[in-house]
């Protein structure tokens, strides 16, 4: 499965808020994560929180697009 994600680094707390973060049309899930976008730490807040999310393995949640932005595509196999 591929999401289109909105990152939000250095919020208070990491979550996946459901539903209600859903933006406009598109669908985008919103991802706040509570590590600073530096030398990839968000990056693997966010493989870590979709993993947990989805119960999946963090070996099965890849970021496709986006590394460096806060519009991210991933993809979750299992």
């Amino acid at each position: 499965m591929k999401l289109q994600i909105k990152v939000i680094p250095n919020a208070r707390t990491s979550n996946v808020p459901g539903k209600r973060a859903v933006e406009g049309k598109n669908g985008v899930l919103v991802v706040r994560v509570n590590k600073v976008p530096e030398k990839g730490k968000a990056n693997e807040a966010v493989i870590k929180l979709l993993a947990k999310h989805f119960n999946v393995a963090k070996s099965k949640v890849k970021i496709l697009r986006g590394l460096t932005s806060r519009n991210k595509v991933v993809e979750i196999e299992g």
